[in-house]
C-alpha cells in the first residue's frame, strides 16, 4: 500500500526521470512508501493552440502562467475527500525548513505546482494553492530544481525508506542544531586522527561527546539556531563550557 502520493506539474516533466529513478527517491517507490507522478499540464490547456501563457493585463515584461490549464490539472489529480496540500514554488514563498520538511511528511497526498514563466496569475495563489515555498532568496529559471529539493527533503522521512531508523533525527535541523561530526576507518589518516572518545566503547561518553560537537558546530557556525532553541539545562551547561573554551 502506497504511504503518499506525490504529484508534479511541470511543463518540463523529462527533467524529473533521472531525479525519480535514482538512489533514495528511487527505493523509496519501489518500497511502495510512496508513488510519484509529473504531470505536463499543458495537455489540460483548452486553448487550441495549447498555449498555458498569457501577457499580463496592465502591461509588463514576461508572460503569465493563466490559471485555467492548472486549476484543470489539480482537479484531475486531487480526490474530492481528501484535499490535498498543493505547494507553489516560488521565491515569495515561506523558506523551506527541516521543520517543514517533517510537516509535509505527514501528508497523504502533495501537489507541487512549477511554473516557468515570469509569474502565475494571481487566482492561482488565492484559490487554489495551500502552500507557497522558497528554498532561498535567490530565482530559479523555473519550480522544477526546487520542487526536487523538497520532494528529496520530504521523502526520506518517511517511515521505512532510510534503513537505519535513527539516521534522520540525527540529522542537522531536525533536533534544532547542527549534526556532530562523524568519522569512519582508517581510525588515523595522514597524521589525523579520529578523537580517542570514539574508539572507547564508552556509549555514554560518545552520546555527550556528539552533544557537546552539536552544540559547537551550531554555535560557531548558526548561532542564530540558537536564538530560537530551548536548551536543556545539560546543552546550556555544555554550551556555556564551549564558550569558555573559546575565550
Amino acid at each position: 500500500m502506497i504511504s503518499m502520493k506525490i504529484d508534479v506539474l511541470s511543463l518540463f516533466p523529462e527533467m524529473f526521470t533521472g531525479v525519480f529513478n535514482h538512489s533514495i527517491l528511487k527505493r523509496a517507490q519501489e518500497s511502495g512508501a510512496v508513488s510519484y507522478q509529473v504531470t505536463n499540464f499543458r495537455e489540460y490547456s483548452t486553448n487550441k493552440h495549447k498555449n498555458v501563457d498569457d501577457y499580463p493585463y496592465g502591461g509588463g515584461a514576461g508572460m503569465v502562467l493563466t490559471p485555467q490549464p492548472v486549476f484543470d490539472a489539480v482537479s484531475s489529480l486531487a480526490d474530492p475527500s481528501k484535499k490535498p496540500r498543493v505547494i507553489l514554488m516560488c521565491p515569495q514563498g515561506e523558506r523551506f525548513t527541516q521543520s517543514k520538511a517533517e510537516e509535509l511528511a505527514a501528508e497523504d497526498h502533495l501537489i507541487f505546482v512549477c511554473g516557468h514563466y515570469e509569474g502565475y496569475d494571481e487566482r492561482i495563489r488565492e484559490h487554489l494553492i495551500t502552500d507557497e515555498i522558497s528554498i532561498g532568496d535567490f530565482v530559479l529559471t523555473g519550480g522544477e530544481l526546487a520542487s526536487m529539493v523538497v520532494i528529496d527533503s520530504v521523502t526520506r522521512l518517511l517511515p521505512g525508506v532510510l534503513g537505519n531508523k535513527s539516521s534522520a533525527p540525527m540529522d542537522s535541523f531536525s533536533s534544532g542544531l547542527l549534526e556532530h561530526p562523524h568519522y569512519t576507518r582508517p581510525s588515523s589518516y595522514e597524521g589525523h586522527a579520529v578523537p580517542d572518545v570514539l574508539l572507547s566503547g564508552n556509549h555514554a561518553a560518545i552520546e555527550k561527546w556528539r552533544l557537546k560537537e552539536s552544540l559547537r558546530r551550531t554555535w560557531t557556525r548558526r548561532p542564530d539556531l540558537l536564538e530560537s532553541k530551548e536548551l536543556s539545562k545539560e546543552e546550556q551547561k555544555i554550551l556555556n563550557e564551549i564558550k569558555e573554551e573559546s575565550d
